[in-house]
Order: structure tokens, then sequence, then C-alpha cells
């Protein structure tokens, strides 16, 4: 299974579980770090790390690949794979919007990928939790999210 082949199937395994505003991001061109990155949200600490467990778990099933390393498993709130030429980023809503790795990493080409879930943005998922009577959350400097 070629680099282009396992990113589309992490990214299919993140929206199996529903995960939001999935972005595939070709870097092999700006970077030697990887070929690809996934990257996602969750809607809670839970979901990111459902989501992170079924790109494992189809990546080992259908493409017999482990990851050579895994961050943030515990904490729920950035999840990082990293399967060499593949990066996989799960992340919160929050801590997407604060670390904004779609720019970082913006010079590398954007591949679609539709899912069963609309693009959303953080902002999107802001407004939405304000309406059902959850807490909105911004961030301020004291309020940094930690890094995987």
């Amino acid at each position: 299974m070629d680099s282009d082949q396992l990113a589309r199937l992490a990214a299919e395994a993140c929206d199996d579980r529903k995960a939001v505003d999935i972005q595939m991001i070709r870097v092999d061109a700006v970077s030697s770090l990887a070929d690809w990155f996934v990257i996602c949200s969750g809607l809670s600490d839970v979901q990111v790390r459902a989501i992170a467990r079924s790109v494992e778990d189809r990546l080992e099933l259908e493409a017999a690949r482990l990851p050579r390393g895994k961050e943030g498993q515990r904490e729920g709130h950035w999840v990082l794979l990293d399967y060499g030429e593949l990066i996989v980023h799960v992340l919160t809503a929050r801590d997407r919007q604060y670390y904004d790795l779609e720019a970082f990493w913006g010079h590398g080409e954007r591949v679609p990928f539709v899912g069963s879930v609309p693009a959303q943005t953080a902002e999107t998922l802001a407004a939405r939790a304000h309406g059902s009577g959850l807490p909105v959350i911004t961030l301020s400097g004291a309020d940094e999210p930690a890094a995987p």
C-alpha cells in the first residue's frame, strides 16, 4: 500500500468515528517528515481517542501497519499517530484552532476528502456548542492547550 492509499484509509477511519473537518495535506514536496498529514477534530476528548483508535485498528487490519509512535492518547486533546510516511493528528476543536496546523503546513498540497460529516470550522463548532447550552471555549494566553 502506497502512502496515498494509506492516507486515504486513515481519513476514512477518521470518518468512521464522525471526525469533523478531515483534511489531507500532502507534504512530501515541502518536508522530509512525512508524505502526508491527516488532520481532523473530535467534539470531545473521548471522541478524539475513539477516532485515533479507529485509525490504529483500520491501518493494522487493512494495511498491516502499526504506528511508529503515538502521543497524547491519555489526555485526549491532541493525539498524534506517526506511521512514517503518514502522520495523523486528531485534535479537539479548541486545540486545532489554537495550533492551526493547516496554516502552518499551508504550503503543502491539500487533497479534498469528502466524508459522511460535512466540514465544519472550529468557529462553527463553538457556535453549535453555544446554542446547545454547552460552554463556549475561548483562548487566551493563560489557556494555551498543551502539546502532545
